[in-house]
């Protein structure tokens, strides 16, 4: 469903970032320069690094993703399409833990974070993450790494209230998770996607509205319900390049290169840590 929200029209993150991927590939290789081991946390079908293979020449690809058997079939289609890259995929949340496989060459640690992942974390989360990375990579490693920006609220809304549903089928799926799970009893027709810019804070915020009042069962645990009550199921952050980099110059990086599309909807770091 993720996958399929990246498609929708409204989604401009994945066309605005590809093409800014695919500009400069080879301005970003020289930057990284070929030999160094790229990292990528939540790796997902592998698309957007394919666009940079070529240029950056690494001397090992890390996919980590939580999914077990799409981690396993991508890191295969991608080393069919790569035949002379090594690939040591690495099954885990990154969110808790990013440990390398045994085996993984020496040479210059580059973290690639696409598609704005990282907007999924609170702020003092996001500077812990980066102080993780900083770890990993040592002084003198890289980040490349996507974050969507600030801009017109109505342009965010849309992205996240896509016509289709999908947005709507992805975020109600946490019930059906709870549900299979841990012996929920959500009747996902009582609750409704909302999805929406919160200004103060800087986010898209996404919940999950009760429709009714009503009353749920949880692993024999009952959940009290009003009409018009939410579940907050994930926040989104937007980030102005002076907002971003007062964070990663907190978890240890310094920025050589920035990257943005001439709308400023989105834009592309390359940090170095220091």
């Amino acid at each position: 469903m993720f996958e399929a929200i990246l498609e929708q029209p409204e989604y401009y993150i994945l066309n605005v970032e590809r093409d800014l991927l695919q500009s400069y590939a080879d301005e970003i290789g020289r930057l990284i320069e070929p030999g160094s081991i790229l990292i990528e946390p939540g790796s997902g079908s592998c698309e957007k690094v394919q666009l940079l293979l070529e240029s950056l020449l690494p001397s090992a690809y890390v996919p980590m993703d939580i999914s077990r058997e799409f981690l396993k079939q991508s890191a295969c289609d991608l080393g069919q399409q790569f035949p002379w890259l090594t690939i040591y995929a690495a099954c885990l949340d990154f969110t808790q833990q990013m440990i390398l496989p045994q085996g993984i060459p020496q040479g210059r640690r580059v973290v690639f974070i696409p598609g704005s992942s990282l907007g999924n974390f609170d702020p003092l989360e996001v500077q812990h993450f980066l102080t993780g990375i900083h770890r990993l990579t040592g002084k003198g490693g890289g980040l490349l790494i996507g974050l969507d920006r600030k801009k017109e609220p109505s342009v965010l809304n849309a992205a996240y209230n896509d016509a289709a549903g999908i947005t709507a089928e992805f975020n109600r799926n946490l019930l059906t998770r709870i549900n299979n799970e841990l012996d929920g009893h959500f009747d996902l027709d009582r609750f409704e996607h909302r999805a929406f810019y919160n200004d103060q804070r800087g986010r898209i915020e996404m919940h999950l509205v009760s429709r009714e009042e009503q009353q749920v069962s949880i692993s024999g645990q009952d959940f009290r319900f009003i009409k018009g009550e939410t579940i907050h199921t994930e926040n989104s952050y937007k980030y102005s390049p002076d907002e971003f980099m007062t964070l990663a110059n907190a978890g240890g990086f310094k920025l050589l290169k920035l990257w943005s599309d001439d709308n400023h909807l989105f834009s592309i770091y390359f940090l170095v840590a220091v």
